[in-house]
């Protein structure tokens, strides 16, 4: 019985864990918001208006994959002609976060673009996070073949963007956003190539961190709000309304508060497996030298598995979990050195 309950508890927090994504990939995909990334980081679009960009240059509805039930399952959905997922017999299933198409005026004309956000809380995958960014450009690219453009009429490929919003990135990166493109490099002699005809890939990271003051209303602190698993509902739409000029809509709001509560539903049931176990064990030892000792023994290990509940669960980071689960800032030394991180 006891191992059905913790089976049972594990499985919540997984339900939870694949709710939580989905939330953040909705709130992502926002054409407020999406306007707002677009504005810092995609260059045909720093000259206008967020505004602007959200009501005029995003075509039709962005998509957004659905968590997968199998691996047979696929997305059906399609915007102007492109699949949910690029398949190729050789290369397998690659799924995409966000991917929408939008136009952008350029020299007088409009041009068109493929664009992917993807949501990322693990910085360091087993690979170099970068190389997954330039791969998706790649397949996005290859995936124009039959759509965009046919037979040999390269030209009209259409230039892609794959943005990574990293939420836990190294301190070495937080609080940066960084673009990765083609460029030009002259070996022998001095030529130049239209920019229009190799300028076809942009991959972009974008790392979040704690806030750098309070004069920063840029996108690293309009993301950090809207991602952030400490800030409540209210204070979320407060700086989004106040600092951003985000209108709050129904369906904004109530995609705001959904993530909250996820993720304090998430952390509440992973603090609760966390002090379950440990005080099992502390009440195990208790017996053994004594049950004053041995119930602060099990405290400690209790909020010890908390945090790493938190930590595997949510993908936080020790100092994350902790202040979610409200440790003193006197014990947090404690726990860390516990954890093996001093």
């Amino acid at each position: 019985m006891e191992l059905e309950t913790t089976v049972a508890q594990s499985i919540r927090v997984m339900d939870d864990n694949a709710r939580y994504d989905a939330a953040c990939k909705r709130l992502l995909s926002e054409k407020i918001i999406l306007a707002w990334i677009m504005h810092a980081c995609v260059e045909e679009y720093s000259g206008c208006d967020v505004n602007e960009i959200a009501e005029k240059y995003i075509e039709g509805q962005p998509q957004i994959s659905e968590v997968p039930v199998g691996p047979d399952e696929t997305n059906a959905a399609v915007i102007h002609g492109m699949a949910g997922e690029d398949v190729s017999l050789t290369e397998g299933v690659v799924t995409y976060d966000i991917r929408f198409l939008a136009t952008a005026p350029v020299s007088g004309e409009l041009i068109r673009l493929i664009i992917n956000v993807e949501a990322q809380n693990d910085f360091y995958p087993g690979y170099p996070l970068i190389t997954r960014g330039i791969y998706y450009c790649s397949r996005m690219i290859s995936a124009q073949y039959g759509t965009e453009f046919t037979a040999s009429r390269y030209g009209q490929i259409k230039k892609v963007y794959s943005i990574w919003i990293c939420l836990d990135p190294p301190a070495n990166r937080a609080n940066t956003i960084t673009s990765y493109s083609l460029a030009e490099k002259n070996l022998v002699g001095a030529v130049r190539e239209p920019v229009k005809n190799y300028d076809l890939m942009t991959a972009v990271m974008i790392c979040l961190g704690p806030s750098a003051g309070e004069e920063d209303i840029g996108i690293l602190k309009l993301l950090d709000t809207l991602l952030s698993s400490e800030l409540a509902a209210e204070e979320k739409k407060k700086i989004l309304s106040q600092d951003f000029a985000i209108p709050m809509t129904q369906t904004l709001e109530t995609e705001v508060s959904l993530m909250c509560n996820l993720s304090k539903g998430v952390a509440e049931k992973a603090m609760k497996q966390g002090m379950e176990k440990g005080m099992e064990k502390g009440m195990e030892k208790g017996m053994e030298k004594g049950m004053e000792k041995g119930m602060e023994k099990g405290i400690t290990e209790g909020i010890l598995a908390s945090i790493r509940n938190l930590m595997d669960s949510m993908n936080w980071s020790a100092e994350q979990a902790m202040s979610v689960l409200k440790v003193a800032e006197g014990e947090q030394a404690k726990y860390l050195t516990l954890l093996g991180r001093q």
